[in-house]
């Protein structure tokens, strides 16, 4: 008798979540791999975070709402012992790939389940999605800093002007690194910065 098995894969619905946490957390480290290390101390204002502040936030501030707010405690320092480019990049990569698998772990009732945050109660569903609002903005705050700076942008999301311009005038998806794994063994040798484009013939604007 032929016995035939048929995996059943549980789809979780809060699963794009989970997605959207990793796709943020390689955009945080594609933004932080943009800086030269001699940039670490640089603030845009006297009262803005410089850059490495910027990081300390990063990393402090999510090791604190995923302990305090969602119950996902690593147990270990949220900051490296050496607070240089390459170990922030190296030290978010680990928290955030374990905060990840934390969250992956969780049924669908966890996410619907209230949890306290600050002085009032949510979903933890719509604590994850401020969490990774929370971090959008401060990457954005990065993406400010590396323009004041003069650098050339790579893609987070899709094109920038340094990469042909707007989506709409044929521009492309230039990546620094096409991967976590790629991004972390290339700064490990002092990474690489492969040639954009620029922004083609076309103003970098939606207005006619």
């Amino acid at each position: 008798m032929l016995h035939v098995y048929y995996t059943i894969r549980i789809v979780n619905r809060y699963s794009f979540l989970i997605e959207t946490y990793s796709t943020e957390r390689q955009k945080i480290l594609g933004v932080w791999a943009m800086f030269k290390d001699e940039e670490m101390p640089w603030r845009p204002h006297p009262r803005a975070r410089s850059v490495h502040e910027q990081m300390v936030h990063q990393c402090v501030s999510e090791d604190h709402w995923m302990k305090n707010f969602l119950g996902i405690d690593l147990g270990e320092p949220p900051l490296p012992a050496l607070e240089t480019k390459r170990e922030f990049i190296k030290k978010y990569a680990a928290s955030s790939s374990a905060r990840m698998g934390g969250l992956e772990a969780k049924p669908e009732s966890w996410f619907e389940d209230t949890a306290q945050f600050f002085d009032v109660r949510r979903s933890r569903a719509w604590i994850l999605v401020r969490r990774i609002a929370h971090s959008a903005h401060h990457r954005g705050q990065l993406t400010t800093y590396l323009r004041v700076l003069g650098h050339e942008l790579y893609s987070t999301y899709g094109p920038t002007a340094d990469t042909g311009g707007l989506f709409q005038d044929g521009a492309r998806v230039i990546y620094q690194y096409p991967d976590i794994e790629t991004l972390l063994v290339s700064e490990a040798r002092g990474g690489v910065r492969p040639p954009l484009p620029g922004p083609g013939s076309k103003p970098s604007t939606e207005r006619p």
